[in-house]
């Protein structure tokens, strides 16, 4: 039975083999690329990448799995949620990006906009959820499920918008979220398939193989970056899994990676404003922070890689973790 949910991972990973060179080559022609940060030297030669490759790994998971769940019998209110909610934040990053690069301005969508944007995502996944009669009940770790009734949505809309942002922000070296988002996915995907969601399963596997096809091509030296079309809608997505599987508090250990990273733009912006001036991190957000040295004062710069494999493995071991907390 296995054997059925591994098309819908080769054929995203070819789709995306196949297309993203020529997405690649046509943005070269028209110069179309991204600034970097001049803060960090690394990242000098990266001027003028490509961006929005998460326009084409995401088109090539949502086709895949959407084909895929008609051919096996699995469409259902659970996937097209979670369909909804990659699609509405991959639009909402995708007008992001454009009006950044087609239009060359140095902001995209207004912050306003775009958090409106996002709360309406959860709002309306929040209707999915009624509509399917799932418990509006939270998961405390696996310890005690709690009726949070009406006030559930106002978590929704909080764990659609915070891990949404919190994975737009760990997007900021060569290959990090591609990997990072695999494993995340890649834990949901054992959990769904123990719990038969097979679902979303389906769509699970068509976006870790996407991902691994972006990755061929996101890897350092990075030839195109998933932009914000990518990172916010990777963020959105993983969190309305956890909701499906009813599994929400996971989220915060598999995606410990992602609350490192926002957790230290907080505390850099607060001890900034509370000090006058001073930091906690050279820069933030703390991936940054290893890429100029770390914590020593004569340390030297780390190069992406290190900081990759750090993190990667950090997520490894969360994810595994998880499974092994849950299943055994």
């Amino acid at each position: 039975m296995l054997e059925k949910y591994i098309l819908p991972f080769v054929v995203s990973f070819l789709l995306v083999i196949y297309v993203m060179p020529r997405f690649i080559k046509y943005f070269q022609m028209k110069k179309l690329g991204q600034p970097t940060l001049e803060d960090v030297k690394q990242h000098a030669k990266k001027l003028g990448t490509p961006t929005m490759g998460g326009v084409i790994f995401l088109a090539a998971a949502a086709l895949t799995a959407t084909v895929s769940v008609f051919w096996l019998n699995l469409l259902t209110i659970k996937f097209l949620a979670v369909l909804f909610v990659l699609l509405l934040y991959g639009l909402l990053g995708f007008l992001d990006d454009f009006f950044k690069v087609f239009r060359k301005q140095n902001e995209g969508l207004k912050p306003r906009q775009k958090f409106c944007g996002q709360i309406l995502g959860g709002i309306v996944f929040f209707l999915f959820l009624l509509h399917e009669g799932l418990s509006l009940q939270l998961n405390l770790f696996g310890l005690a499920n709690v009726n949070l009734g009406w006030f559930y949505l106002a978590f929704v809309i909080f764990w659609l918008v915070g891990f949404s942002n919190a994975v737009n922000l760990t997007d900021g070296i060569d290959g990090l979220v591609a990997i990072l988002a695999s494993i995340s996915l890649m834990t949901y995907g054992v959990l769904a398939w123990v719990e038969k969601q097979y679902d979303l399963l389906v769509l699970i596997v068509a976006l870790i193989g996407a991902l691994l096809g972006f990755f061929i091509f996101n890897k350092k030296p990075a030839k195109i970056f998933m932009g914000d079309v990518g990172s916010l809608t990777l963020g959105a997505v993983l969190a309305a899994i956890s909701i499906q599987l009813h599994q929400e508090w996971t989220l915060l250990v598999v995606g410990i990676v992602y609350v490192f990273e926002t957790l230290s733009v907080m505390l850099q912006v607060t001890y900034f404003k509370l000090t006058g001036g001073k930091r906690i991190f050279r820069m933030t957000p703390i991936h940054h922070h290893f890429e100029l040295g770390g914590f020593s004062g004569c340390g030297k710069p780390w190069s992406e890689w290190q900081v990759d494999l750090l993190f990667w493995l950090i997520g490894l071991i969360g994810a595994v973790g998880i499974l092994c907390y849950i299943l055994f």
